[in-house]
């Protein structure tokens, strides 16, 4: 099954926000974060099977809303992976902080 099935049918807490249909984001950054990690399991960074199981203990804990869990393993999985470092995340979320870098586009 392609990762494009596979993301469509997460079901239980994991299941995608929709309405009509149609994925939810609230925030610009949610819908990157989305794509991201969709495009970077397709490209082998990592299996999309591993993402879905993180991302259930991830909202099993209750700590964080739904994309902020999302966030929360895509990077946990990305540093495990060697895919970027701390200090790369790091670095870019204090861009974004600080705006020196678009947070829409």
């Amino acid at each position: 099954m392609s990762v494009d099935n596979r993301v469509a049918y997460l079901d239980g807490e994991a299941a995608l926000p929709r309405k009509n249909g149609e994925l939810v984001f609230a925030a610009p950054w949610e819908g990157r974060a989305f794509g991201l990690a969709v495009l970077l399991s397709e490209k082998g960074a990592y299996d999309w099977d591993d993402f879905r199981k993180r991302l259930v203990e991830e909202i099993g804990k209750g700590d964080e809303a739904y994309y902020e869990s999302w966030l929360a393993v895509f990077e946990s999985l990305l540093l495990a992976r060697e895919v970027v470092t701390r200090e790369e995340v790091s670095k870019r979320a204090g861009e974004y902080a600080a705006l020196e870098r678009d947070p829409v586009f």
